[in-house]
């Protein structure tokens, strides 16, 4: 199977804001990233991590980010508390976070362990060594500004690291993406 030419695939790390051009705060997707005329195809807020689509392709952008199409997107987020059935149904059903209600989402508490496949993050989180934490897997069709971290936060579980790790078959883990490294993706989404 040859690479799909007009979309890259990029392992954002956090602190790195989604635009090309210089930031006087934040390293920028050039400073990665040196193929003109490529966009990405959604964002990731500059204190999020992980996999990010960018094209060339105007009609693969629109497909890739608009909801009607619900692309599915899979997070990690590491979150404070400790599972709990109730506030994890908030998820799975819907949120509304005043300014509209989220789609239900697919949550599940990630095994123990299962998180160390990601990279560490750089700084490190804030740990409190009398607050637990734990990771969950969220996925969801659309994406919003801070929809994750709003969700987690409406249901009790402010979010210390945010890391997207696939948008429909793409998976950074499968993708093999080193943290800061891009490549064009093996195929569509």
């Amino acid at each position: 199977m040859k690479d799909v030419k007009d979309l890259i695939v990029f392992n954002k790390p956090y602190g790195v804001i989604c635009q090309f051009s210089a930031h006087e705060k934040h390293a920028a997707l050039k400073d990665y990233i040196d193929l003109p005329g490529f966009y990405p195809a959604g964002r990731l807020d500059t204190d999020s991590e992980g996999l990010l689509l960018l094209t060339d392709n105007g009609r693969l952008q629109a497909r890739i980010a608009d909801p009607r199409h619900k692309q599915e997107k899979t997070y990690w987020a590491q979150v404070e508390g400790m599972p709990d059935e109730s506030r994890l149904a908030l998820l799975r059903r819907g949120v509304d976070l005043g300014d509209f209600v989220t789609r239900p989402a697919k949550v599940r508490v990630l095994d123990a362990g299962e998180a160390d496949k990601l990279w560490p993050r750089n700084p490190p989180i804030r740990e409190r060594k009398t607050v637990p934490d734990f990771w969950l897997e969220i996925k969801i069709t659309e994406g919003k500004n801070r929809q994750v971290r709003r969700m987690t936060a409406k249901a009790g579980y402010p979010c210390l690291r945010l890391v997207r790790v696939a948008v429909g078959s793409l998976d950074i883990f499968e993708l093999g993406l080193d943290l800061g490294a891009w490549r064009f993706a093996p195929k569509l989404p």
